[in-house]
């Protein structure tokens, strides 16, 4: 079973900047097993950090459900101050979230898992053409291998 590392990730800006996910913690409650991810930067406010969360839940159908979530804080934009001189501390205005759920039955394979996610991925990214399907990395091993962090 894979040890739960950083993750080094690049976002979708105009100029992309890469982010280091660092290690956040495990957690496991009964047939839920939660993953953490968060980004550590000093001058930004915990709340404020980019989060990255793997769920792998064992259904009472035997099926298997995994999800894949990414969460980007956005700060409010403060402009000065009020007439007294203050100026308002920075807070999360909202929260940009998205997620992949799969749902794996107790027959389904590795090659099968590794197609539905990768046609996915080819959707979201207008992908055309061949592409060789990532097989490595944490959220590969959930959704390929079924394979939580530890």
């Amino acid at each position: 079973m894979s040890q739960q590392a950083d993750i080094t990730v690049f976002d979708g800006a105009a100029t992309p900047v890469v982010h280091t996910l660092k290690a956040a913690g495990l957690r496991q409650e009964g047939n839920v097993s939660t993953a953490l991810w968060k980004e550590a930067l000093a001058s930004v406010p915990d709340e404020a950090q980019i989060r990255y969360t793997q769920v792998t839940e064992t259904l009472k159908s035997g099926v298997k459900k995994v999800t894949a979530r990414v969460e980007v804080p956005v700060m409010e934009s403060i402009s000065g101050q009020n007439a007294a001189g203050y100026t308002a501390a920075p807070k999360v205005a909202m929260v940009e979230r998205i997620e992949a759920v799969g749902y794996f039955a107790p027959r389904s394979v590795e090659t099968t898992r590794r197609l539905a996610e990768q046609i996915l991925i080819n959707i979201l990214n207008n992908v055309t053409t061949t592409v060789t399907p990532v097989q490595t990395g944490s959220a590969a091993e959930l959704i390929q291998k079924l394979i939580q962090v530890s």
